[in-house]
């Protein structure tokens, strides 16, 4: 069995989206002090690795509780051609970025989710299309090249009421 890390590394000043609020992680307890050592994140929903799901830019879309854990992991497939487009199976992309044309075949075929590499940014009309057709996606994954063909993908959001996004400790397991 052999698990690969999806996920960014989260740091104060770390880069986000342009014009969104900087990351920021800073220790509030001191060992020496305090006797113990804990620090406070300060970060928006959509910071690092994370899934966004439709109230993210739609008027009345679901929402982070209206999922089970069940709907952000499970079986998966690298990206290659549209033949790898099935439904109910998550969908990554590596070196291809989505365009208009693999996101109508995505909303027709419907996967269980997408998911971006960090090195390409969401197109916003595109984004929209997706999360107004109520499909879950997760952006700024790293590690992507190194994915075989076929595994089993975990991206687990932090349990956030009416949450439009999370921040996820994203994971393939092969």
């Amino acid at each position: 069995m052999g698990v690969i890390d999806l996920s960014m590394e989260l740091y104060s000043g770390m880069p986000v989206f342009p014009g969104d609020p900087d990351v920021k992680i800073e220790p509030i307890f001191h060992y020496e002090i305090d006797q113990w050592n804990m620090r406070r994140i300060e970060m928006n929903t959509h910071d690092a690795t994370h899934v966004n799901v439709p109230i993210h830019a739609t008027k009345n879309g679901k929402t982070l509780d209206n999922y089970s854990l069940d709907n952000f992991i499970g079986e998966a497939v690298k990206y290659e051609c549209d033949d790898d487009i099935i439904a109910w199976v998550g969908l990554i992309f590596d070196t291809i970025d989505i365009n208009s044309e693999i996101a109508e075949r995505i909303v027709r075929v419907r996967p269980k989710f997408i998911a971006l590499p960090a090195r390409f940014e969401f197109d916003l009309e595109i984004e929209r299309d997706l999360l107004e057709a109520g499909i879950i996606s997760f952006e700024r994954l790293v590690n992507t090249e190194k994915l075989p063909k076929r595994f089993f993908f975990h991206g687990a959001p932090l349990n956030i009421k009416e949450g439009d996004g999370s921040p996820v400790r994203a994971y393939a397991i092969f």
